[in-house]
């Protein structure tokens, strides 16, 4: 067995590296050690195993993801984040990668949110789809609080032995299990962090339609007032750091522009053709004026936007999913892109905005964008 240098530091610092690589696997020699007084040795290798190396290196330059340390913090450690909502399930996992790279990209925290509801309020614990079981209410709450932190802690070493074996790229990140309703939970969370985008993950189309009632992703697209990326379950993560084929649904209206520059600011390094689509709502535009503002919002993006190139399609409103189908078959897009307004509860109950209804037909990445 070949031993390569790895690093020269003091015999303190030498043997926190020893000990951190050790603790993942990693034979690890330590030479030129002075051994009656090793707290004085200066210029101490550390040596390993050459084909250790390419693992090594990823332990030693990401030391607090390798630590093991951040598996139930409550907040995260910059203010730039990604906010994960999870369930421990095999579509948030699914979300993760993908935020994972997100944030990798835009070098970004990221923050593994679940939440909880108390025993005593509730009548009975329920930690996931797959894990829910009655207790007595004078040990309900201890039970569920170490089951979630078992969870979390499950989910997060997923995470980490990804990022060992490069599967994924290294990204600091925390878990944070907090009690309260899923929905309300998330919102909270991100109104005193302000996330830079929430991923969440969704099921498939024909399972969600029949979770159409109680759906958390659609209640944080209603409320939430940051960006929400939802990613379907049957979605390869690994394909959609980088969107080619984007279709934007298009308001007409000056709320457009932002929104596009949001989206924009997301993918700064893509180069992918956006469509934009207009779905009227009202008779405000006739055909022949929302068509001269929607060529005229494309070339105004085509100008700002450099990376982007821009084509409009026209839409009909009786027929809009349909032709969402039809345009998806035709074009495969990888990201449907939804400038949202908040609507009140009372409204949303009778007429739910557009994100609501392709959450629940389509199985097609979506950012909303509140505007």
């Amino acid at each position: 067995m070949r031993l390569i240098t790895l690093a020269i530091h003091t015999y303190d610092r030498a043997l926190s590296v020893k000990l951190l690589l050790e603790a993942e696997g990693i034979p690890v020699t330590l030479q030129n050690v002075n051994l009656e007084q090793p707290e004085v040795s200066s210029g101490v290798r550390v040596r390993i195993p050459e084909q250790d190396l390419p693992l090594a290196l990823r332990i030693v330059e990401n030391p607090d993801i390798f630590s093991g340390a951040i598996a139930h913090a409550t907040t995260p450690t910059s203010h730039r984040c990604v906010l994960v909502p999870v369930d421990f399930s095999d579509h948030s996992l699914n979300a993760a990668k993908v935020a994972i790279k997100l944030a990798s990209a835009r070098k970004a925290d990221i923050v593994f949110l679940h939440s909880y509801i108390d025993p005593r309020l509730s009548g009975y614990v329920q930690l996931s789809d797959n894990l829910t079981y009655d207790v007595d209410e004078t040990e309900a709450t201890e039970h569920l609080i170490a089951a979630v932190n078992g969870e979390m802690s499950k989910f997060t070493d997923k995470i980490r032995n990804l990022m060992k074996t490069g599967d994924l790229p290294m990204v600091h990140f925390v878990g944070s299990v907090l009690e309260g309703v899923p929905e309300d939970t998330i919102i909270r969370f991100a109104k005193m962090h302000a996330p830079y985008l929430v991923v969440m993950g969704t099921r498939a189309a024909e399972r969600k339609e029949r979770e159409m009632i109680g759906s958390v992703t659609a209640e944080v697209l209603d409320e939430s007032r940051f960006s929400v990326l939802t990613v379907p379950e049957n979605i390869d993560p690994m394909l959609h750091n980088a969107p080619r084929n984007i279709l934007f649904f298009s308001n007409l209206d000056q709320e457009d522009i932002i929104a596009m520059d949001t989206l924009y600011r997301y993918f700064t390094n893509a180069h992918a053709t956006v469509t934009i689509i207009h779905i009227p709502v009202r008779t405000r535009f006739s055909d022949k004026a929302a068509g001269k503002s929607a060529m005229a919002l494309s070339e105004y993006c085509r100008k700002t936007f450099s990376h982007f190139s821009f084509e409009s399609v026209p839409i009909q409103p009786k027929s809009a999913l349909q032709e969402l189908e039809n345009l998806q078959s035709e074009h495969r897009y990888d990201l449907l892109v939804v400038p949202n307004r908040r609507k009140n509860a009372f409204a949303r109950l009778f007429n739910p905005g557009l994100a609501h209804k392709i959450l629940f037909q389509a199985d097609i990445p979506m950012l909303v964008i509140p505007v």
